[in-house]
C-alpha cells in the first residue's frame, strides 16, 4: 500500500518548524507575492531560504504557491519571482495559470510544477492535459468525490499524482472562484485578497422598499447562506488511499502553530496507525476526533467526498469558531534552569493548569510555576501578546513543544 504525502500549510517560519516538528511530510508556504492569501503573513525571501532549509535538514518537502490567476502586470514582477526561487530550490510550485505555468516551466525547469485546486481540475482529461505539458501534480477540485477521483486515477499515468484536501475551511464557490469580494470590496480573491464575503450575514431587500431589511432567520443569530462548514476525514482515511490520492492536504495558511500542529500530529498518527493495522485505526478513532477538536473549526462535514453535498452537510448555520483550546505559545528554547522560553500569544497567570502538547502525540498536564519577563521581572499574569517570557513548569517541556490552555469560556 502507497504511502500517501501529508502536506500541511504554514503560514511564517515559525509555522513552518511547527509542521516539520509535528509530522509533515511536506509543507507549502506562500512568498509575499503571487500566493492566494495575500493576508498571511508569508514569507520574506530570507525567511523562505531558512524554511526550505529547515525543511529539507528534515528530509521534509516545500512547496511554493504562486496561484494567481494573474493579470499584465504581474507577469514581469513573476518573472524575476520565479528566477529567485530557482535559487532557493523549493521541490514544487503551486500554480492555477497557464501563463504562470509556462513561465515557470521556462525559468526554473528543474523544479516540479504542481496545478493548483484554483484551476478547477474536475475530469480526467484536464489532468492528461496537464500532464501533457509537463506538470507533475493536480490538487483535485474540492467538489469531486471520491468515486471521481478514483475514476481520474485509473485513466491517468502513473507517474502522476493526486493531491485532494482532507482538512480545512470550505469554500462555497467552485474550486475558490469567487467575484463576491472583488464586487462588494474591490479587492479580488483570485488575487489573493480574499475578504470572505461568505461569512457574511446577510438580508433580503425587496426592491420597492429600499433600505429595509427583511432578515431571513435560519437560527437565532441570522442567515448564513454561503457558509460553509470545515471539512474533516479523518474518519475517512481508508477511502482516501483506496482513491488513489498521492498528497492528502490541509487547508489553513492563515492558521496558527497551535492549529497546525494540532491537526498535523492527528493525521500523521492516524495514517500511520492504519498502513499498520486497520484494527489500530479503529481502535484509536476516539483519539483522533478528541484531538482533531481542539483546534479551531466551524464543525465538519465530509464536503462532496461521498456525493454532492446539500445544506445539511455543508452550509454553516452562522459564522463562528468553535475553539476548545487557547494557544499560549512554542517552546523556543528551554534552560538549564528548565525555563521555557516563549512568545505569549494569549493571556495566563502563575497556578494556571496547562497542557504541554508534544510531537510524539502526548499532552502532559503542567502547572504553571512561575513567569518571568526578558528583563528578569517575576509577573503574576502574561497580558501582553507576543511578550517574550521564560515559564516555569511542574512538568518538563523540550524545544518545540507547544502550550496550550482549556477555553474555560466554552
Amino acid at each position: 500500500m502507497k504511502k500517501p504525502e501529508l502536506l500541511i500549510p504554514a503560514s511564517s517560519l515559525e509555522v513552518l518548524k511547527t509542521a516539520v516538528r509535528f509530522g509533515a511530510d511536506a509543507v507549502y508556504i506562500g512568498g509575499e507575492a503571487f500566493g492566494l492569501r495575500a493576508k498571511a503573513k508569508n514569507f520574506s525571501g530570507e525567511e523562505m531560504r531558512e524554511g526550505i532549509a529547515f525543511a529539507h535538514a528534515h528530509n521534509v518537502k516545500v512547496h511554493v504557491t504562486a496561484n494567481i490567476l494573474a493579470h499584465n502586470d504581474d507577469l514581469s514582477g513573476a518573472e524575476t519571482y520565479f528566477h529567485e526561487l530557482k535559487e532557493m530550490k523549493p521541490d514544487a510550485l503551486i500554480i492555477a495559470d497557464p501563463g504562470m505555468f509556462m513561465l515557470a516551466k521556462e525559468i526554473c525547469p528543474e523544479i516540479d510544477l504542481h496545478i493548483s485546486t484554483q484551476a478547477n481540475n474536475t475530469n480526467y482529461r484536464t489532468y492528461l492535459f496537464w500532464h501533457q505539458l509537463g506538470a507533475k501534480r493536480v490538487v483535485s477540485a474540492r467538489e469531486l468525490s471520491l468515486k471521481e477521483i478514483k475514476e481520474i486515477r485509473s485513466r491517468i499515468p502513473e507517474d502522476m499524482e493526486i493531491e485532494s484536501f482532507i482538512h480545512g475551511a470550505m469554500c462555497i464557490s467552485y474550486s475558490g472562484r469567487c467575484l463576491l469580494s472583488s464586487y462588494f470590496t474591490g479587492r479580488d480573491a483570485n488575487q489573493g485578497a480574499c475578504t470572505h464575503p461568505c461569512r457574511w450575514k446577510y438580508a433580503v431587500v425587496e426592491e420597492k422598499r429600499p433600505g429595509e431589511y427583511i432578515p431571513v432567520y435560519e437560527n437565532e443569530r441570522g442567515t448564513y447562506l454561503f457558509n460553509s462548514k470545515d471539512l474533516c476525514m479523518i474518519e475517512h482515511i481508508p477511502e482516501m488511499i483506496d482513491a488513489g490520492i498521492d498528497s492528502f492536504k490541509i487547508e489553513g495558511r492563515m492558521k496558527t502553530a497551535l492549529y497546525v500542529a494540532t491537526v498535523a500530529r492527528t493525521y500523521r498518527r492516524a495514517i500511520d496507525d492504519y498502513l499498520e493495522s486497520e484494527e489500530k485505526y479503529r481502535s484509536n478513532m476516539g483519539w483522533y476526533r478528541e484531538e482533531i477538536s481542539k483546534c479551531t473549526y466551524r464543525n465538519f462535514t465530509t464536503g462532496f467526498y461521498f456525493g454532492k453535498a446539500d445544506e445539511n452537510t455543508q452550509i454553516y448555520d452562522n459564522n463562528t469558531y468553535v475553539n476548545e483550546y487557547i494557544y499560549l505559545g512554542i517552546a523556543e528554547a528551554v534552560s538549564e534552569e528548565g525555563l521555557v522560553r516563549i512568545e505569549q500569544k494569549n493571556k495566563f497567570c502563575v497556578g494556571d493548569r496547562i497542557e504541554i502538547m508534544k510531537p510524539d502525540g502526548q499532552n502532559i498536564e503542567a502547572e504553571v510555576l512561575s513567569l518571568t519577563t526578558e528583563e528578569g521581572e517575576n509577573v503574576l499574569s502574561a497580558p501582553h501578546a507576543r511578550q517574550i517570557l521564560w515559564v516555569g513548569l511542574s512538568r518538563p517541556a523540550e524545544q518545540y513543544d507547544l502550550l496550550r490552555i482549556r477555553n474555560c469560556t466554552i
